[in-house]
C-alpha cells in the first residue's frame, strides 16, 4: 500500500495519517556545500553528476542496529564530525539498520544539529531474508509470489522485480522516516547469475535474462524518480571488479547501456563495489572497453563510486582483516607437548575413570566423545585458515562441546574425588591450550599484516600511514574515480580514527600503477 500523504507541512516534517511524521526534503547541492564549508578540515568530492559534495568516508551501516545505543552515538558523532554520506540497506540487521538511520537523523533534525539537505542517504533492495523472507513465503502461500524470484537457498531469496522494489522502497522510507530517498541501489543483482551458474544455465541465456531484469528494474526506478520517492539510483555489485570472463561479472558498460535504453536522460548516478588492498579488481581488472577498469570508466562517465569492505578482504574463502595486530611468536613444540598431555588425560578418562563409574553406556559414550578435544586438536590445530576461522571453530564448536561433556559428567551424583580433580585439571589444561593456539593464529595474522604493509609501502609512498587501516583508507580515497569509502564505524572510537585519517592530506590522482603493484604483491 502506498503512502497516504497528509497536507500539513511543518518545518522538516510531513504529518501523515496513521503513521509517524516523515522527514521532508533531500540532499541538495547547496546543503552539502554548506556542510563542506563548515568542515574545512575534511575533504569532500562530488558524487558523480549529482553535484552533491560528500565526505571521502561514509558511515557504513552493515552491522548497526537501532537497539544499540553505542551505534546511535557513533552515527551522531560521525555526522557532527562532517561525515555526510550514510549507506544502509533493507536487509541490514533485518531493517533495524534503516530504523537507526531514521531515528538518529530525526533526533538531530529536531535538535538543529544537522539539516536534511546536508546529508546523502543511500539504501538498497534485493535480498529476501528475515522478515522479507517470511513475507515471501506468505505471498507464495496466498498464491501471490513476487515475480522473477531467485530461490537461492534456505532462508535466502533475491528479487529486483518492480513489484518487489515498490514494496521494499515503501518499507524503507517508513523505517527511515523519510518522504524521499537520495540514492536507491539494486543490491547484488548478480545473485541471478550465481543461481544460473549453479543450475547450469548457458552463459548467453543467463546474461540475456539478467539484462532483461536490470532494464525492467531501471524502468521502475525511473518511475520512482518521477514520483519523487527517490532522486537517483544505481547498482551495488560484488562482481563489478571481476574478470569479464567470469560468468557472474556485472559490466558497468552494459549497465550504462541499459539505462540509456530506458531514457537518454536517465538518473543512474551511483555504483558500489568492494575494493581494498587485497581485492584490487576495481582498479586493476580491465573488464571494460579499451581495457579500462570499472572505476576508471565510472570516472569518465561521472558516475559516483562508493567502495565497501575497505578493511575486510577476501582471498578465495579466506577473510583478511586489514588492521594492525599485536602479537608475539609462539613455541609450536610447547603447544604440541600441551596437546600430548591433554590427550593422555582424555585416554585416562575413557580407559580408567569412566569404566569405574556406574554410568549408562550411552552417557559414558557421550562424555568420552565430548571430552576428546585434545585428540582432535592434536591432529588439526594448525589446519585453520585464519585467526577468525580458528575463533569461529573455538566459540561455536570446541568450547560448547567441552562444556556439554563436563556438564554431563558432573550430573552424575556419585563422582569420587579423583574424577572431580580430573575435571578441574582438564578444564584448566583446555583453557591453556586454547589460549596458546589463539596466540599462534594471532601471530600468523601479524606476519601476514606486516607483509601487506611492506607491499603498500612499495606500491605507493604516499599511502604511508601509522596503521594498516589508515593505509587502506588512504589508498582508496586518494584514487581518482573513488568518491566515498564506506567504513563500519559502530563505535565512537572508530569514528574518531576515521575522521583523524580524513584530516590527513591525500592527493587524489590516477593510482593505476600503484594498484597494479599491489595486485602483483605476494603475501
Amino acid at each position: 500500500m502506498g503512502w497516504q500523504w497528509g497536507d500539513i507541512l511543518k518545518g522538516n516534517w510531513l504529518e501523515t495519517k496513521g503513521v509517524e511524521r516523515m522527514m521532508i526534503g533531500c540532499a541538495t547541492v547547496e546543503g552539502t556545500m554548506e556542510l563542506a564549508r563548515e568542515h574545512p578540515e575534511l575533504s569532500y568530492q562530488e558524487l558523480g553528476r549529482t553535484g552533491w559534495l560528500v565526505s571521502q568516508a561514509g558511515f557504513g551501516c552493515y552491522r548497526v542496529d537501532v537497539r544499540e545505543e553505542e551505534h546511535r552515538n557513533a552515527l551522531r558523532k560521525a555526522l557532527l564530525s562532517g561525515v555526510n554520506l550514510i549507506d544502509t540497506s533493507a536487509n541490514y540487521a533485518d531493517g533495524r539498520s534503516e530504523e537507526l538511520v531514521g531515528a538518529v537523523l530525526a533526533e538531530m533534525l529536531a535538535d538543529g544539529a544537522v539539516e536534511r539537505s546536508q546529508v546523502v542517504v543511500v539504501s538498497k533492495a534485493g535480498y529476501l531474508q528475515g522478515q522479507n523472507y517470511r513475507l515471501s513465503q506468505e505471498r507464495k502461500a496466498n498464491g501471490r509470489p513476487f515475480p522473477d524470484l531467485v530461490l537461492y537457498g534456505q532462508g535466502l531469496e533475491h528479487c529486483i522485480h518492480p513489484e518487489f522494489l515498490e514494496d521494499q522502497l515503501t518499507r524503507s522510507l517508513e523505517r527511515l522516516q523519510m518522504q524521499q530517498l537520495d540514492v536507491y541501489l539494486l543490491h547484488n543483482p548478480e545473485y541471478f547469475l550465481m543461481w544460473a551458474k549453479q543450475n547450469q544455465v548457458s552463459v548467453e541465456a543467463a546474461r540475456a535474462e539478467y539484462e532483461r531484469r536490470l532494464e525492467l528494474a531501471f524502468r521502475h526506478l525511473e518511475n520512482e524518480v518521477e514520483k519523487g520517492r527517490i532522486l537517483c539510483y544505481g547498482i551495488s555489485s560484488n562482481t563489478f571488479g571481476a574478470s569479464a570472463a567470469e560468468e557472474t561479472h556485472t559490466s558497468l558498460e552494459r549497465v550504462l547501456k541499459l539505462a540509456e535504453n530506458v531514457s537518454s536522460d536517465n538518473r543512474l548516478r551511483v555504483i558500489q563495489l568492494p575494493m581494498n588492498l587485497v581485492e584490487t579488481g576495481g582498479m586493476t581488472e580491465g573488464n571494460q572497453m579499451g581495457g579500462a577498469s570499472v572505476v576508471q570508466l565510472a570516472a569518465r562517465q561521472r558516475i559516483g563510486v562508493l567502495i565497501n569492505r575497505p578493511l575486510n578482504a577476501f582471498t578465495g574463502q579466506t577473510m583478511v582483516r586489514l588492521a594492525d595486530v599485536e602479537a608475539v611468536s609462539v613455541d609450536e613444540e610447547r603447544i604440541g607437548a600441551m596437546l600430548s598431555q591433554l590427550l593422555q588425560a582424555e585416554q585416562k578418562l575413557s580407559s580408567i575413570l569412566l569404566p569405574a563409574l556406574l554410568l549408562e553406556a550411552e552417557a559414558r559414550e557421550k562424555v568420552a566423545d565430548r571430552l576428546s578435544v585434545g585428540a582432535l586438536l592434536k591432529q588439526h590445530w594448525q589446519s585453520f585458515s585464519t585467526q577468525d576461522h580458528w575463533r569461529e571453530v573455538q566459540v561455536q564448536f570446541l568450547v560448547p562441546t567441552v562444556q556439554e561433556g563436563v556438564r554431563t559428567l558432573l550430573e552424575y551424583e556419585r563422582l569420587d574425588g579423583e574424577v572431580t580433580a580430573w575435571v578441574e585439571s582438564y578444564v584448566a589444561d583446555i583453557n591453556r591450550v586454547l589460549s596458546e593456539v589463539t596466540a599462534y593464529y594471532r601471530f600468523q595474522a601479524a606476519v601476514q599484516i606486516e607483509h601487506i604493509k611492506n607491499s603498500v609501502a612499495t606500491a605507493d609512498k604516499e599511502w604511508a600511514a601509522e596503521s594498516l587501516s589508515g593505509m587502506a583508507l588512504r589508498a582508496l580515497r586518494s584514487t581518482s574515480g573513488v568518491t566515498t569509502v564506506l567504513v563500519g564505524m559502530r563505535r565512537e572510537a572508530y569514528v574518531a580514527d576515521v575522521v583523524a585519517e580524513l584530516q590527513q592530506q591525500a592527493t587524489v590522482k590516477d593510482r593505476g600503477e600503484a594498484w597494479a603493484r599491489m595486485k602483483n604483491s605476494q603475501w
